[in-house]
C-alpha cells in the first residue's frame, strides 16, 4: 500500500512518522525547501492543556488536544526534542474576569485536564511576583513548550529512519482520481503514485481538496504577530502566562520560549482567503501586542527586540479540525488545523492511523521499528555563532542530516532551525557569512548561491565574485 501525505508541517510529519510503523511505502510531499516551513514555523510552541476547547461547539479539538498533551510527553523524550514542561496562568486582571476562569476550570474537567485549579491573588503572585495586575488566576501545570521547527525536524528524521520517502520542493498540482478511487499525485517533480492520499497541507489544505473534487470547506488564514527579546532582557516569567481569552483568540502570551527569550504575541487578523502568503509585520501590530502583553507582566522596552515575526494561521470555516475519510475512497482529509493544532497533532496522526484501519488498509507493524532519535550533540571546534555558542561540527552535522531528509537547496536557515545559529543577539550578523561559506562547500556550491530561506533568496546579487577576489 502507498500512502501520500501532503504537507510537511507538524500534523504531516506527525502522521508520517506514525505512518512509519507499519509496513506501508509512505510518501511525505512538500513544497518548501525543508520541512516545517509553513504554518508550523511561526506560533507559540505551545503544548496546550485542553481547557479552551468547547467539547460542544468543537469536539474534535476538545478531545484531540488532551490526548496530544499526554502523547507529547512520550514524543519529546522519544525524539530528544527541547521542551519545557512550565505550566501555565490564565490571568484574570479584574473581578469580571474571573467568573470566565471558572467556566474555563469547568470546561477543562469536562475535557479530562488534570490537575486545573483557580488560584487566589496571592498564590498566583507567590507563583510569578512580577504579574502586573491579578485579581485570580487558573493554573494548569500541563502545559508545555517545545520549538516547533526542531519538532518537525525530530519527527521527519524519525521517519526517514523508518523508511518514509520525503519530496522536498514538490509542489502539489493535481490529484489523480479515477473510478472514485484515488491514482496519486499530479506534481512540479512528476507523478507521485498513492493508494491513499493524507491531505494536511495547512492553509492550503481546502486547495488540494478541490483538486479531488471535495469542496464542502474552506481555510482562510488568521495572522498573529510576535516580539522577541534579547536573552538578557527580563523579567521573564517561569510559566506560560495568557490573559483570560476571547471567543477569537487565546490572547497576547507572555512566555519565556525553549531557547531561553522572552516572546511574546500573537495578536489575531483575519486575512481574506486570497492572502495566505502574507507573513508582513507592521507597526500597529506590533505595538497592540507590545500593549496588550504589557497589561499583564512587565516588558522591556521595545529597544531590546531582537527579532519580530509574524504567523498564518488556518482557520476553518466551522471552527473545529477537519479530520475524515471522504467519498472519494483513498483521500484522507486533515484540515483546520488552527490551534490547538500542535497540540492535537499525534493524536490527529493516530486518529489518521484509525481511519485507515476503518478503511480497510492492512497495518502490519514492522518488527524493528525505531521509536528514538537524537539531536545534534554539542561539540568541540571552532565556534561560529558567538550569541549560542554553536561550532563547526555541530553546523557540519545538520548540513548532513539536511542532505538525509532530502533537502536540495542550501539555505541559512535550514541550518538555525537545527542549531540555532544566527538567532542569537545579533541575528546573525556575526555569523551569516561563516554559516554560508560552510554550507557553500558542504553542497559544493558557489557562495553566491547559498540561500537565507529557498530558492529566491540566494545571499549574493549582483557580481558578488569580487568578494572573494584577492
Amino acid at each position: 500500500m502507498r500512502v501520500a501525505v501532503v504537507g510537511a508541517g507538524i500534523v504531516g510529519a506527525s502522521i508520517a512518522r506514525e505512518l512509519s510503523r507499519y509496513e506501508l511505502e509512505v510518501h511525505l510531499v512538500e513544497r518548501e525547501a525543508d520541512v516545517g516551513w509553513g504554518v508550523s514555523k511561526a506560533n507559540t510552541g505551545l503544548i496546550h492543556a485542553g481547557y479552551d476547547d468547547d467539547p460542544d461547539r468543537f469536539p474534535v479539538r476538545a478531545r484531540l488536544c488532551v490526548r496530544g498533551n499526554r502523547i507529547w510527553h512520550e514524543w519529546v523524550d522519544e525524539l530528544d526534542i527541547p521542551h519545557a514542561w512550565s505550566g501555565a496562568l490564565v490571568v484574570a486582571k479584574e473581578e469580571s474576569e474571573v467568573k470566565r476562569l471558572e467556566g474555563l476550570l469547568r470546561r477543562g474537567e469536562r475535557n479530562g485536564v488534570p490537575e486545573l485549579r483557580i488560584l487566589e491573588r496571592e498564590e498566583a503572585l507567590s507563583m510569578e511576583p512580577d504579574l502586573r495586575r491579578v485579581e485570580a488566576a487558573l493554573y494548569a501545570p500541563t502545559v508545555g513548550q517545545i520549538s516547533p521547527p526542531q519538532a518537525v525536524i525530530a519527527l521527519v528524521e524519525n521517519a526517514v529512519d523508518n523508511g518514509v520517502k520525503v519530496h522536498l520542493e514538490t509542489e502539489v498540482r493535481g490529484v489523480e482520481v479515477s473510478g472514485e478511487r484515488v491514482r496519486g499525485l499530479r506534481t512540479s517533480e512528476g507523478f507521485i503514485e498513492a493508494d491513499v492520499v493524507i491531505n494536511a497541507a495547512g492553509l492550503h489544505a481546502d486547495d488540494v481538496s478541490r483538486m479531488a473534487g471535495i469542496e464542502y470547506f474552506e481555510i482562510r488564514p488568521r495572522k498573529g504577530e510576535y516580539l522577541i527579546f534579547d536573552e538578557d532582557a527580563g523579567p521573564k516569567p517561569s510559566r506560560v502566562l495568557f490573559p483570560t481569552p476571547s471567543e477569537k483568540s487565546k490572547g497576547v502570551v507572555v512566555t519565556t520560549e525553549v531557547q531561553g527569550h522572552l516572546m511574546v504575541g500573537p495578536n489575531a487578523q483575519d486575512l481574506p482567503k486570497e492572502e495566505k502568503e502574507d507573513r508582513s509585520t507592521t507597526p500597529e501590530g506590533l505595538r497592540e501586542v507590545y500593549e496588550k502583553a504589557s497589561e499583564i507582566w512587565p516588558l522591556p522596552p521595545l529597544s531590546r527586540v531582537i527579532r519580530t515575526f509574524s504567523g498564518l494561521r488556518p482557520e476553518p470555516a466551522g471552527g473545529d479540525f477537519v479530520i475524515r475519510a471522504e467519498d472519494v475512497w483513498g483521500f484522507v482529509n486533515v484540515a483546520g488545523m488552527r490551534s490547538p493544532g500542535l497540540t492535537a497533532a499525534p493524536a490527529v496522526a493516530k486518529e489518521v492511523v484509525r481511519i485507515l484501519g476503518e478503511m480497510g488498509t492492512e497495518l502490519r507493524e514492522k518488527p524493528r521499528w525505531r521509536a528514538r532519535r537524537k539531536g545534534i550533540p554539542r561539540a568541540g571546534g571552532r565556534v561560529i555563532c558567538r550569541c549560542n555558542l554553536v561550532r563547526e561540527p555541530q553546523i557540519r552535522e545538520a548540513i548532513g542530516r539536511m542532505r538525509r531528509v532530502g533537502v536540495k537547496t542550501p539555505s541559512v536557515d535550514s541550518v538555525k532551525f537545527r542549531t540555532s545559529a544566527t538567532a542569537g543577539t545579533c541575528q546573525g550578523s556575526f555569523c551569516r557569512v561563516e554559516v554560508a561559506k560552510i554550507l557553500a562547500e558542504e553542497f559544493d556550491v558557489p557562495l553566491w548561491e547559498v540561500t537565507l530561506k529557498g530558492r529566491g533568496s540566494e545571499l549574493g546579487v549582483g557580481d558578488v565574485k569580487v568578494l572573494l577576489r584577492r
